[in-house]
């Protein structure tokens, strides 16, 4: 293959019952019922106390190396966590972590990639059970029902999952019946011509009112869609080796990752003209594979520095890391401690989690 491999070999084998989920009218997947909800724990600090520091909410922090999930403060206490996969999969289907998690719309569910085990799945936050899933463990295709090699999966406002099925070279809108509904991109045909076709998409983000931003790694380029599937624009993406989840900022730029050693954040023009950069060649500040940025509401920006096994933010006006958790360099399974984290998502603080009693 042209486009290079950023996946490890791991051995945590993925066996989870999968039940269905519903959909209510025009809301994405179902909210709990209010009774329903009453008897379970929910989880939010005030604004006055989330808002201060860097870190103005939680986040939702994909540890892929050690096979689970976690929610963290911004006074780095672990607040929900829930370990992906057990043992013994179906084909010997190895869950190697999630690689990235992101709230449903109405955050009531997370959605996953497992891309080295070929599956998307959706959890229950409260009963941490996985209600929906796509793709064959361990086992790579494109019929469907198959994946190869999935990334950044999304639930819409609609109900349908969006993911970048990068091998396949296509993005994929899947209703709750598990059927493909909508197709970019052509299977078997590795060309930058969006929206036709595309080569190996890796990030597939939708945008507020429609639309999703399209990250191309051979090549470089992000592109812009509209809500129909129209090409808006497409730009190279300058001084980015492997181009990682592009993000639309409010100001209508873009913030890539650059998955690389020394790694790079970059906000760039739509005309492709480099506007910021955090790119540090030694020391502490040095990234290592950051594979997704994105801009906090307080105008600070959150990566996961994967294989520096942490999670930092950054102030973009002095260019210095002002939180981080994890330990750079070290990895572990205690509090404070990743390993190869390879997903972020913010939680707003005005948000009340639907969290288990036990958590």
């Amino acid at each position: 293959m042209v486009w290079k491999n950023r996946l490890r070999n791991r051995v945590w084998p993925l066996a989870v019952a999968v039940t269905s989920f519903s959909l209510i009218t025009g809301c994405g997947l179902a909210a709990s019922s209010p009774a329903a909800t009453s008897h379970s724990q929910t989880h939010s600090h005030s604004a006055q106390v989330r808002n201060k520091g860097p870190l103005p909410g939680d986040l939702l922090i994909a540890d892929r190396g050690n096979n689970r999930l976690l929610i963290v403060t911004p006074q780095k206490k672990i607040v929900w966590s829930m370990h992906i996969g057990g043992h013994g999969g179906p084909h010997n289907g190895n869950s190697l972590g999630p690689d990235d998690a992101f709230f449903t719309p109405h955050y009531r569910h997370i959605v996953i990639n497992e891309e080295s085990n070929n599956v998307i799945s959706i959890i229950d936050i409260r009963t941490k059970k996985v209600i929906w899933s796509y793709g064959h463990p361990g086992v790579a295709g494109s019929a469907p029902g198959y994946l190869n090699t999935p990334d950044d999966a999304y639930v819409l406002p609609n109900g349908l999952v969006t993911v970048a099925d990068i091998v396949n070279q296509r993005i994929l809108f899947i209703n709750q019946q598990k059927k493909i509904v909508k197709q970019y991109g052509q299977t078997g045909v590795q060309l930058h011509n969006p929206p036709k076709t595309y080569t190996a998409p890796n990030g597939d983000t939708p945008l507020p009112g429609g639309g999703m931003i399209v990250t191309e790694i051979n090549g470089s380029y992000a592109d812009r869609l509209s809500p129909t599937g129209k090409l808006i624009y497409s730009v190279h993406l300058p001084g980015i080796s492997y181009p990682s989840d592009t993000q639309l900022l409010p100001n209508g730029n873009l913030l890539v990752a650059d998955y690389s050693t020394p790694g790079a954040i970059e906000e760039v023009s739509p005309k492709g003209k480099l506007i910021w950069r955090y790119r540090k060649t030694s020391g502490p500040g040095e990234l290592s594979n950051p594979s997704l940025a994105m801009m906090l509401p307080n105008g600070y920006i959150a990566a996961n520095d994967d294989d520096n096994n942490r999670v930092i933010v950054i102030n973009p006006k002095t260019n210095k890391i002002v939180w981080q958790y994890g330990h750079r360099g070290v990895s572990g399974t205690k509090p404070g401690y990743l390993n190869d984290p390879d997903g972020i998502n913010f939680l707003p603080p005005s948000v009340h989690l639907p969290l288990p009693p036990s958590s």
